[in-house]
């Protein structure tokens, strides 16, 4: 299998399980303070209670200490006994029987997931005086843990096993043959008898015995199903599949570990007290996975667009992924931190709040920084720019030359380079012209008033007719219109638009159109109008009566014949046209080559 090497997979072992053992410790240290620490987070408003009984999990706590110590007597006040039972068996007995039954048919849910509060959990479908703290088995089947409130005399909360509970613990019978469980069958006798913590030796051996059997179990079972991913899923074989697959990999081990070793340690008849001290670190495993996931799918998404962004060749968008997959790896570890040393009972409100204040301060000291760093994110996003385009961003006109993280560079017409902060320019109206298909010819000719009607039919027809034959312009549309009567000319717009691939082409074209259309204008024998302000000697109008005669007799021939291109050119005479002049001109030195 070709995701793993043998190096790494025994590394990854070995930090697992020094992991577990590292968060065993601490909860074994800071069991003892944890009371006290959960039951402040909530303003006592009742005389304490020298047994903790006030919350759903101070009962449960003081309950497993007692066990814990083999006090079956000081265990027994935290049980709502049944007047049912109370004939029948003691209190202490009934402690124990409980135990015997949590031990070996029962769980318990980790602390930090029973409520603490004087009121209980509220929010479940169980009365208000009820909360689930876990759940058992009888020779009926399995039924629920609950925590019933009571009041002393002070009418104070009181938290106490309920009698529904109690009702359905399978009792001690005399003379009855005990059943030995896994872990009696499997250690001597001697780690029986040898007890630490209130509990036998041999369970917190075989404690240590489940987690390396849980994570051998499920590691076997990930590698079996990373090797048959590429016998199901062809694809997985591809890079971005197999980086998302290394992200999953190392969780779901550590889910699987968790759910193998909750599963085993009961059925192995491990004690409650041993389990409970181990509760707390199942939820922080979890809590670990569940980051340790997001940081690697952050690490390999980022990996996956920095590699796009390689191909790409944008540099910026590789600094904006660096960034932000470093920003994401310290959420995911600030949150995570949080969650854990809230599993472990500690109050992080007042660090929480410090956090805030400091944040909040800082973001106010960087807001032109965030400003300028989420307008550069717009930017490698939505794209409406790339280096090298040429663009008008406000009023500025030039050629992007780079896109930082902070500001971009736009080298304008006077090659002098314009530094816009991101957080302004993503505001800025920008148009973008390197994305042009097709440039705008769009030209306004005025005729002086001198200019005959034939003339004007004329100059209609034979310029749209340079249009249509012109093999750069593209036909629709392509219109030629008297659009005008000013003070002292007539006007022309020409309208139509250019196939160039770039600007210098697109002179190039307009150019050799001016050129031609000035010629077509000299040949209709009328001229241009010049400015009213301008004072001429009747010897310079260039106006021909000759010519003017002869467009005359041009524009009468093609109405005779009813072949007068207006208003509209023919389909027919388009599709003559197309492609007749040639470009670059004749005698031209680009044509030669």
């Amino acid at each position: 299998m070709g995701y793993f090497n043998r190096y790494s997979r025994h590394i990854r072992f070995l930090a697992i399980f020094h992991i577990l053992l590292l968060f065993f410790f601490l909860d074994i240290h800071g069991q003892e303070t944890k009371t006290s620490t959960d039951t402040s987070a909530v303003q006592p408003a009742f005389p304490e209670d020298s047994l903790g009984r006030r919350t759903p999990r101070g009962a449960v706590q003081g309950f497993i200490r007692a066990v814990a110590q083999q006090n079956y007597g000081k265990a027994s006040y935290y049980l709502d006994v049944p007047k049912s039972l109370r004939k029948k068996i003691s209190g202490e007995d009934l402690a124990m029987a409980l135990q015997q039954t949590l031990d070996s048919r029962g769980n318990i849910f980790p602390y930090s997931l029973i409520n603490n509060d004087y009121n209980g959990d509220l929010k479940d479908e169980l009365a208000n005086d009820l909360d689930r703290v876990g759940n058992a088995r009888n020779e009926e089947g399995s039924f629920e843990v609950l925590m019933q409130k009571t009041e002393d005399k002070h009418a104070a909360p009181i938290w106490l096993f309920a009698q529904q509970t109690l009702e359905k613990v399978p009792l001690p019978i005399a003379d009855s043959v005990q059943h030995e469980t896994f872990i009696q069958q499997t250690f001597p006798e001697a780690m029986e008898n040898t007890r630490w913590g209130g509990v036998p030796i041999s369970h917190w051996l075989a404690i240590f015995v489940l987690i390396l059997l849980s994570l051998a179990i499920a590691w076997t079972i990930l590698k079996i199903i990373i090797s048959l991913i590429p016998l199901v899923w062809r694809k997985a074989a591809s890079s971005p599949t197999i980086s998302v697959i290394k992200a999953f990999s190392l969780p779901v081990q550590l889910y699987l570990s968790v759910l193998f070793f909750v599963m085993l340690s009961e059925r192995a008849g491990i004690s409650i007290v041993v389990r409970q001290r181990f509760g707390d670190m199942v939820v922080v495993v979890g809590t670990i996975a569940l980051f340790l996931l997001l940081w690697q799918l952050a690490d390999a998404t980022a990996k996956i667009v920095e590699k796009q962004m390689v191909r790409r060749k944008n540099p910026s968008g590789i600094s904006a992924t660096l960034f932000l997959r470093r920003a994401t790896k310290i959420a995911i570890v600030i949150v995570g931190m949080i969650m854990v040393l809230n599993t472990f009972g500690l109050d992080v409100t007042t660090g929480l709040a410090a956090l805030g204040i400091g944040g909040l301060a800082l973001a106010l000291g960087a807001q032109k920084t965030v400003e300028n760093f989420v307008g550069s994110v717009t930017l490698i996003v939505d794209q409406p720019i790339r280096v090298g385009d040429f663009c008008k961003v406000g009023e500025i006109v030039g050629t992007v030359e780079r896109i930082g993280m902070r500001s971009t560079n736009i080298r304008t017409l006077n090659r002098t380079i314009v530094t816009i902060p991101n957080g302004e320019f993503s505001s800025l109206q920008i148009e973008n012209f390197a994305h042009r298909e097709r440039f705008w010819f769009h030209p306004f000719f005025h005729l002086p008033y001198e200019t005959t009607t034939d003339q004007i039919r004329f100059l209609l027809v034979e310029l749209r007719a340079v249009l249509y034959a012109h093999p750069l312009v593209n036909p629709l549309p392509a219109r030629v219109r008297l659009v005008e009567l000013t003070r002292d000319a007539y006007v022309l717009e020409i309208f139509a638009y250019i196939n160039a691939v770039d600007f210098d082409q697109f002179l190039e074209v307009q150019e050799d159109l001016y050129l031609r259309m000035l010629d077509v204008i000299a040949t209709s024998g009328t001229q241009l109008a010049r400015p009213a302000q301008t004072v001429h000697v009747a010897e310079e109008n260039k106006f021909s009566p000759e010519k003017a005669a002869e467009v005359k007799e041009q524009v009468q021939q093609w109405q005779e014949s009813g072949e007068l291109q207006l208003p509209n050119f023919d389909a027919d005479r388009i599709n003559e046209l197309k492609n007749t002049i040639p470009f670059p001109p004749e005698g031209s030195v680009s044509r030669k080559r």
